[in-house]
């Protein structure tokens, strides 16, 4: 098991006093299995990924990382915890603008210190950006950018990736593709994948899925 949730709290501080958002989640996740996490608006999907991606801390429970308590770490912790052990991909590509997509690519991938040549050519060769390598992002399609955004995460080899809402920027068919290829590259690299999506027909395509109401997992 490369994640394990044990009932998740958490709470803000709000003028009208404290508010929970998260009221005692349990999850877990494999290696290379992939699951939907599914949701309204306010349900808590965005502060659950927060807590696993290492940017804030529960107020209670526990959060294991390939067994290590990640809500126990301090800052330059959670800091190291998230160059090298989980990958994030957003709805916004979050691409740098200053830099080619082939560096794009590598980039957390050094920062993680586990540049692969060999695998970041397969990962070119899959996502179909060879001929796109000395673009810059603001030349590139939404759907040519996302697919470098997957790119980027993948060549690091994180353990576990996170996504939210990832193909909320691209047209149907656009996130068909984008998926499916996130889908089949996560598991060629033994990663798990976590997607926050809204779309029913996406979370179809994850192996499992799983519904948060009200802070709660109810599904």
């Amino acid at each position: 098991m490369i994640l394990n949730l044990t009932d998740i709290t958490k709470s803000y501080d709000t003028a009208e006093g404290p508010t929970a958002v998260l009221r005692g989640v349990d999850l877990h996740l494999d290696r290379a299995q992939s699951l939907a996490l599914t949701g309204e608006s306010g349900s808590g999907k965005s502060t659950l990924l927060h807590l696993i991606g290492g940017l804030d801390k529960p107020d209670s429970g526990a959060i294991l990382v390939n067994g290590r308590d990640i809500g126990q770490l301090d800052d330059s912790g959670r800091a190291l915890y998230r160059r090298t052990e989980v990958g994030v991909v957003f709805q916004q590509f979050n691409l740098i603008p200053s830099i080619n997509v082939a560096a794009n690519i590598s980039f957390h991938a050094k920062l993680a210190g586990r540049s692969d040549p060999v695998w970041e050519a397969e990962l070119v060769e899959e996502l179909g950006l060879g001929q796109l390598l000395g673009r810059y992002p603001e030349q590139l399609s939404g759907g040519q950018q996302q697919r470098v955004a997957i790119g980027r995460t993948l060549a690091a080899r994180p353990p576990l990736i996170l996504a939210d809402e990832p193909t909320g920027n691209l047209d149907e068919a656009t996130a068909d593709v984008v998926l499916d290829i996130m889908l089949r590259l996560s598991k060629s690299a033994a990663t798990a994948l976590l997607l926050v999506t809204h779309s029913s027909r996406l979370a179809e395509k994850l192996d499992r899925r799983i519904l948060l109401r009200g802070g709660k997992v109810v599904e």
